[in-house]
C-alpha cells in the first residue's frame, strides 16, 4: 500500500463530556484513516494525472486538426467528450481541497481546470456541491434530488401532465437518454450563475476563463470542419459528456435513502447510510475519477481521490463493528437499482420513510 507521511494535525475533538457516542465513532475512524497515513497531499499523483490528461487533450486537438473532413471526426468528437469528464473530475478533486495543502492553490487550480477546460464555472459547482456534501439525499436541502426535469422525491410527481407527465412516469427508462442533455445544462447554469448569482469569487476571472471556452472551442470546431460536421462534432461531443458525467454521478447516492429535513442523524451516519460504493477494480475506479468510492470520499471529503482505495477496507470494517449499513454494488448493478427508483417514483409507488434504516432514527 502507497501511503503518505505528511498528515495534517487531525480536527480539534470537542471535550469528552460534550460528545456522544456517535461523535466518538467520527473521531476513531478519522484517527485510524491518519495513523494509516492516508491524509496527506498527493500532489505528485495529481502532476502526473495532469500531465497525462494535457497530453491526451493535445492528442484530441492534433485528430480534429489533421484528420479532415471526414466523419470519423465524431470519434474524435466522443475522445473530447471522455478527456473534458475526466479533467472535471480533476476540478471536482480541486474543489475539495485534495490537492494542494494551500487553499488558495487548490482554488486556482480548480477554477482554471473547472472553467477553461471543462467550461463549468467552479464557483457554481463548489457552492451545489458543497450544500451536497453537508446533507447528502435530504429533502429539500439537497440540491441534487430537487424535482427538475426528473423527480426523485416519492410524492412530487403529483400533479406533473401532459408531456412532462409522460416523462415522469416513463423516466427511469428515459434517464440515460436524457442524460444527453447535461452538458449543454451545465454549460448553462454555469453561465447563469456568473451573470446572475452575487458573490462568486473571483467572478471577473470566472467568466474570461469560462467565455474563453465555451466560445472559442465550438468556434474552432466550426472553423476546422466546417458548419454540418462541426455541429455534428458539437453535438456528439457534449452528449458524450453529459452521459459520462451523469452515468459517473448517479450511481453514488440515487435509489439510496432519503433522509428527512428534521431527522437528527450524526455526520458519519448520514454520510455512510446514503452513499454507494460501486466495485469493479482499477478500470471503474479511473473511468469514475475515484467517485466509486463514494462512501469514503463523504466521509473524507479533502482525502485525497487516490487514498480512497487504501481507507476503504478502514471505513468498511468500522461501519461492520458499528453495525452501520455499508453498501456496495455493481456498476450496472447500481444502474438497474436507479431505472428501477425513478420508475417506481415516476409512478407513485416509492416511498423513502418505509426505509427500516431511516425509521430507527426517527
Amino acid at each position: 500500500m502507497t501511503t503518505t507521511t505528511d498528515a495534517p494535525p487531525l480536527p480539534a475533538r470537542p471535550a469528552r463530556s460534550a460528545r456522544n457516542k456517535q461523535t466518538n465513532d467520527y473521531f476513531e475512524l478519522v484517527e485510524r484513516a491518519n495513523a494509516a497515513g492516508l491524509m496527506g497531499r498527493r500532489v505528485g499523483w495529481y502532476v502526473r494525472r495532469t500531465v497525462v490528461l494535457t497530453a491526451s487533450l493535445a492528442l484530441a486537438f492534433t485528430l480534429l486538426f489533421t484528420l479532415g473532413d471526414t466523419w470519423w471526426q465524431l470519434a474524435v468528437a466522443a475522445l473530447f467528450g471522455v478527456v473534458l469528464t475526466q479533467f472535471a473530475f480533476l476540478a471536482h478533486d480541486g474543489g475539495h481541497m485534495q490537492v494542494f495543502q494551500s487553499s488558495r492553490r487548490n482554488e486556482w487550480f480548480a477554477r482554471i481546470i473547472g472553467n477553461l477546460v471543462v467550461g463549468l464555472s467552479i464557483g457554481w459547482w463548489n457552492r451545489k456541491h458543497n450544500r451536497h456534501h453537508g446533507n447528502p439525499n435530504v429533502i429539500g436541502k439537497d440540491g441534487d434530488i430537487s424535482t427538475g426535469a426528473l423527480v426523485f422525491v416519492p410524492g412530487e410527481e403529483v400533479g406533473r401532465t401532459g408531456f412532462l407527465g409522460w416523462v415522469t412516469r416513463r423516466q427511469g427508462w428515459l434517464f440515460f437518454p436524457m442524460l444527453a442533455l447535461f452538458g449543454p445544462v451545465l454549460h448553462y447554469n454555469s453561465v447563469q450563475t456568473l451573470a446572475t448569482m452575487p458573490e462568486v469569487k473571483h467572478r471577473g476571472a470566472e467568466s474570461a476563463l469560462l467565455a474563453v471556452r465555451l466560445i472559442g472551442f465550438p468556434t474552432l470546431v466550426l472553423l476546422t470542419l466546417g458548419p454540418a460536421l462541426g455541429a455534428a462534432f458539437l453535438v456528439v461531443q457534449l452528449a458524450v459528456f453529459g452521459v459520462y458525467m451523469g452515468a459517473t454521478f448517479a450511481p453514488n447516492h440515487k435509489g439510496m435513502p432519503l433522509l428527512p429535513k428534521d431527522l437528527k442523524i450524526d455526520f458519519l451516519r448520514r454520510q455512510v447510510l446514503t452513499s454507494r460504493n460501486i466495485r469493479g477494480g482499477r478500470f471503474v475506479e479511473w473511468a469514475m475519477g475515484g467517485l466509486n468510492y463514494q462512501v469514503e470520499h463523504h466521509v473524507f471529503p479533502r482525502m485525497p481521490s487516490v487514498n480512497l482505495r487504501h481507507v476503504r477496507p478502514i471505513v468498511r470494517d468500522f461501519c461492520a463493528e458499528r453495525d452501520i449499513p455499508y453498501t456496495e454494488t455493481g456498476l450496472f448493478e447500481s444502474y438497474g437499482i436507479i431505472v428501477d427508483y425513478l420508475n417506481r417514483v415516476g409512478l407513485g409507488h416509492a416511498n423513502p420513510m418505509d426505509c427500516p434504516i431511516v425509521a430507527q432514527y426517527r
